[in-house]
C-alpha cells in the first residue's frame, strides 16, 4: 500500500497526510519549485529521489492556496504588467476552486503608477508582489505602500527565487507566475526598511561613492605628477597634506620649485626630506602640465566641498528626533572599532527595528556575513557579495 503525501513550505514543512510504511512524497522547495519525488522504504531505510519542474497547472492541482486575492507585477523601466489573481470556491462540496485572472499594462509616469494603485484597490487586493528589478520597483513600492492607509502587504522578491519555466517567458506570463507563487504563500519578501531609513541609506551610500571619487581623483593627480617627473610621493608620506598641497599649488602657479619655496611651504619635515625635495628644482612643468594639474586639483577641491555638504545633510537627518537614529548610533559607537560614520552607515542599512529579523543568525545571513551553502559535486563554490555585505563590511 502507498500513500501520496504533499508537503508544502509555508511556515516550515507541513505534512498534509500521514506517511505509511511505503509512501510517495512530493516536496516543493521554497525557491526554485523543482519538485522532488521521494520513494521511502521503512525496511531498507533507502531514499531514492527524482526531480522535475512543476507547471502552474500542476501547482494548482497539488498546492494549497494561502491568499485568495493577490497581485503580481512585472516591473520594467517604461511599463508595468500587472495580474490580479482572485480565487474562490463555489457553493457545494468537492468543487474545484474558481480562478479569475485580470491583466492590465500601465506606464511608469506618476499618473500611471497612481492609476495602478487605484486599479489594485478597486479589486480589494491587499497583497502585491514584484521583482526587485534594479531601482525601477522603488517608485511603484512607494506609491503602493500608501494604499489602504498603509494597510497593505508588499513583497519585493529576489528574481532568482521565482524563475519561470524556460521557454514560456513573456511579460504577461511573468506577472501571472508571480501572482500564482504569491497565492501559494511561497514567496519570501526582501527586507525593505521604512522611508526614513531609506532616505538615510541614500545619503550614506552616496557619501561612500563620493569618498571613492575623491580617492580616484587623488590617484589621477599623483599620476600627473609622476608623468612630469615630480616624485613628491617618494619623499612625502601624504602629498595631499599641508606641505604637499602647498608644493602642488606652487607648481601650478610657477611650474617649478625653488629652494625658498621648499623652505617656506613645508611644515614639520626633516632636513633629509628637504634635501630630496631640492632634487626637483631642475624640472619645470610645461604650460599644458600646469593647466592640466590645475584642473585636477580644482576638481578635487570641488569633491571635498561636496562631501562636506553630504555630511551636513546626514547630520541633519540623524539629529531629527522623529527618526530616533541618534540613540541607536550612540549605542553602536560603544563597540570598539566603530565610529560615528560607520554607525550611521549601519543604521542606514538595517534601521532600528530589529523585529524584522527573528534571530541574530538570520540577520548575519541576510547581510551575507555567514557562510552559505553552495556545493556541487563535492566542491564548494564561491558566492558573490550582496550590496548590504559590501556596505557593512566596508
Amino acid at each position: 500500500m502507498s500513500t501520496v503525501v504533499s508537503i508544502y513550505r509555508v511556515k516550515g514543512w507541513n505534512v498534509i497526510e500521514g506517511i505509511t510504511s511505503c509512501s510517495i512524497v512530493t516536496l516543493c522547495p521554497w525557491s526554485t519549485f523543482e519538485c522532488r519525488t521521494i520513494h521511502y522504504s521503512s525496511t531498507s531505510n533507502i531514499i531514492h529521489t527524482y526531480s522535475g519542474h512543476h507547471s502552474i497547472k500542476n501547482m494548482e492541482n497539488n498546492m494549497e492556496t494561502i491568499l485568495f486575492n493577490c497581485c503580481g507585477l512585472d516591473v520594467h523601466k517604461d511599463f508595468i504588467t500587472a495580474c490580479i489573481l482572485i480565487k474562490s470556491y463555489p457553493l457545494g462540496d468537492n468543487v474545484k476552486e474558481k480562478v479569475e485572472r485580470h491583466f492590465r499594462e500601465f506606464g511608469t509616469f506618476p499618473d500611471a503608477i497612481n492609476e495602478l494603485t487605484n486599479w489594485v484597490v478597486s479589486f480589494g487586493c491587499r497583497h502585491v508582489a514584484m521583482e526587485s528589478t534594479g531601482i525601477f520597483w522603488l517608485p511603484v513600492y512607494e506609491e503602493l505602500e500608501k494604499a489602504y492607509d498603509g494597510d497593505i502587504e508588499l513583497f519585493v522578491v529576489n528574481a532568482r527565487h521565482m524563475r519561470n519555466v524556460p521557454g514560456r517567458k513573456t511579460d504577461m506570463k511573468d506577472a501571472e507566475w508571480i501572482a500564482d507563487l504569491l497565492s501559494f504563500g511561497v514567496l519570501k519578501a526582501s527586507f525593505i526598511p521604512p522611508e526614513s531609513v531609506r532616505e538615510l541609506r541614500q545619503l550614506t551610500r552616496y557619501r561612500k561613492n563620493i569618498v571613492g571619487d575623491i580617492c580616484t581623483q587623488k590617484n589621477r593627480i599623483e599620476k600627473t605628477l609622476q608623468m612630469s617627473h615630480n616624485k613628491l610621493s617618494s619623499v612625502l608620506s601624504d602629498i595631499f597634506g599641508v606641505s604637499g598641497r602647498n608644493l602642488i599649488n606652487v607648481l601650478i602657479e610657477k611650474g617649478q620649485l625653488s629652494r625658498k619655496d621648499i623652505e617656506v611651504n613645508t611644515i614639520c619635515i626633516s632636513s633629509e626630506k628637504k634635501v630630496d625635495l631640492k632634487r626637483f628644482l631642475t624640472k619645470k612643468l610645461t604650460d599644458h602640465q600646469r593647466n592640466f594639474l590645475k584642473m585636477q586639483v580644482e576638481q578635487l577641491d570641488s569633491l571635498i566641498a561636496h562631501l562636506e555638504t553630504i555630511e551636513q545633510s546626514i547630520e541633519e537627518c540623524v539629529s531629527d528626533t522623529s527618526n530616533q537614529f541618534e540613540e541607536a548610533i550612540n549605542r553602536l559607537t560603544t563597540i570598539p572599532g566603530i565610529g560615528k560614520t560607520a554607525a550611521t552607515a549601519i543604521i542606514g542599512e538595517i534601521g532600528t527595528d530589529m523585529s524584522k529579523f527573528k534571530t541574530a543568525e538570520e540577520f548575519c545571513s541576510w547581510a551575507g556575513l555567514s557562510p552559505g551553502n553552495n556545493m556541487s559535486a563535492g566542491k564548494k563554490k564561491a558566492h558573490e557579495l550582496t550590496t548590504e555585505t559590501r556596505i557593512l563590511k566596508a
